[in-house]
Order: structure tokens, then sequence, then C-alpha cells
């Protein structure tokens, strides 16, 4: 996988592209660290995604130079995308009890009706190129907050922004294998999409980014009535 400089036209990195027995490895790692992951308490999630937001704003600028190098945003414009990630981070971080309460309806009298957002599992998400931090934290902050463990196949033309992305929360503290950046060709993705494990999936981009299945929606597990 080569990435080009867009101004310059310049091979600027080549990175190893995953084939499937990595991506099979990768989802194992995913859903051994689900079975623990989902049971973090979620005031230990949100410290970690307020600390997924200050390793963004120690290294915004070179999380912005890093974007402009590979799909030549500029640099100003980059840097604030790093901002605005750091932003939605601290946003989890303060709401996501809030967001995750259960919700109690009326119900007869000696019962209890209540609505329950728990975790589904693993949860791929195809990115797109031009928001290359942007559109991954709108996904990371809100479904890896709420127990959920995360695959990123990012765009071909981006790699070393999904790197740097799930070094972040690496950095950040998170345990390994709760979010993982797969290198991976579009035509691995359907495979990725078959297996049981991956419970639900998020896509930003055209029919290409996702091969033929993103042309069709794919069922997404409701929240539990009880």
């Amino acid at each position: 996988m080569e990435v080009v400089n867009p101004a310059t036209g310049e091979r600027i990195e080549t990175y190893e592209e995953a084939d499937r027995s990595t991506v099979e490895r990768a989802l194992d790692d995913s859903w051994a660290a689900y079975s623990e992951w989902r049971g973090r308490p979620l005031a230990d999630r949100e410290e970690l995604i307020q600390s997924a937001g200050e390793v963004l704003r120690e290294n915004k600028r070179e999380y912005g130079e890093l974007m402009t190098e590979e799909m030549g945003k500029p640099v100003s414009q980059a840097v604030a995308e790093v901002e605005k990630c750091a932003w939605l981070c601290d946003h989890y971080a303060e709401h996501a009890h809030a967001y995750l309460e259960d919700e109690h309806h009326p119900s007869p009298p000696g019962t209890e009706v209540k609505t329950v957002y728990e975790p589904i599992g693993i949860v791929l998400s195809v990115m797109p190129w031009n928001f290359p931090f942007w559109q991954v934290f709108r996904f990371i902050a809100p479904y890896i907050t709420a127990g959920n463990v995360g695959v990123l196949k990012h765009a071909s033309n981006v790699p070393g922004c999904a790197e740097a992305i799930e070094d972040v929360l690496r950095q950040a503290g998170y345990p390994e294998g709760v979010f993982q950046s797969l290198l991976a060709p579009s035509d691995l993705v359907d495979g990725i999409l078959d297996d049981d494990r991956v419970r639900g999936a998020t896509l930003t981009g055209s029919g290409p980014a996702g091969g033929p299945r993103t042309r069709r929606e794919r069922p997404v597990r409701r929240p539990r009535r009880r």
C-alpha cells in the first residue's frame, strides 16, 4: 500500500497490506478484548476517552501535518480537525453516563419496563479520506465508550492516519484489542461482515469504499426492552 503526497506526486511511505490471516488474528484479538472491556465500569471508559482527547491536543501539530502529507488538507484545517476530535472526546467523557442511562417507561403496577443500552461486540468502521481523524473519532467516542470494540478499515490513501489513531488510544491507556486499524483492501470487507463476532458496521463513503454489500443496509440490533 503506497502513499503519495497529492501536492507533489511523491511517494512518501509504503505500508504492508493486511491479508486474510491478519484480519482473522485482529478479530480474535478484538473478541478477546471485548469480553473484558464490556464489563469495565463506564467511569473508567469515560476517563480513557478524556485521556485520548489529551493525547490529541498534545500532538495536534504532528497529526495535522500527517493529514496534510497524506491527503492534502491545509495544515491549519488539519490541526483544527484534531482539535475538534479532542472536543468530541471531552464531550463523551462528560455525557456518556447520561446517554447510556436506562430509560424507564410507564408500566402496569408491580412491573418495570425500561430500555437498556448494552454493548453488542465488534463493530466495523469503514471511513473516508477527506476527514481522516474526525470521521473515525465520531465512531470511537460513542461506540467504544459504550463498551463495544472497534476495527477500522480506513481509506487506502491515509494508512498513516489510521495507524496514528490507533496509537492515540494506545497512548491514552486503552487495553490491547479494544480498537484496531486494519490496512485491509476493500475486497476483504465482505468476509469481515460475515464473521459472527462482528455485530455491527458503520460506513461513511462511497459504495466501493466497503465493497458491494455497503449498497444495502446492514441490520442493526435495537436496544432491548425489559
